[in-house]
């Protein structure tokens, strides 16, 4: 996070159970209410924790929320051929990118 602050990026972020804790460390960034409200704009969603509420987004208005749909996924929650089909440039750890 503090690499794309340092780039000029402006961070939002959404967890349901640090953001306390890292309104110390990174007072810098926007705190968002869920992660709709998080991607609402945002050129690129990164997925660093495995929360459930992360597991089950509604795609389809994820992808409405955005202004481009990219996805980083650190946690290979989702499937790439899934995130493929719902329209979205996905990219996961690890793992090939789907094939389409």
């Amino acid at each position: 996070v503090t690499g794309l602050i340092d780039m000029g990026a402006n961070v939002k972020a959404f967890d349901p159970v640090g953001m306390e804790q890292a309104r110390g460390e990174l007072p810098s960034i926007t705190y968002c209410e869920d992660a709709y409200s998080c991607a609402q704009g945002a050129d690129a969603l990164v997925i660093v924790t495995e929360w459930v509420q992360f597991r089950a987004l509604d795609l389809d208005r994820l992808k409405a929320t955005m202004a481009q749909p990219i996805v980083v996924d650190l946690r290979n929650i989702y499937r790439p051929e899934e995130m493929a089909a719902a329209g979205f440039t996905y990219e996961s750890v690890g793992r090939p990118p789907a094939q389409g």
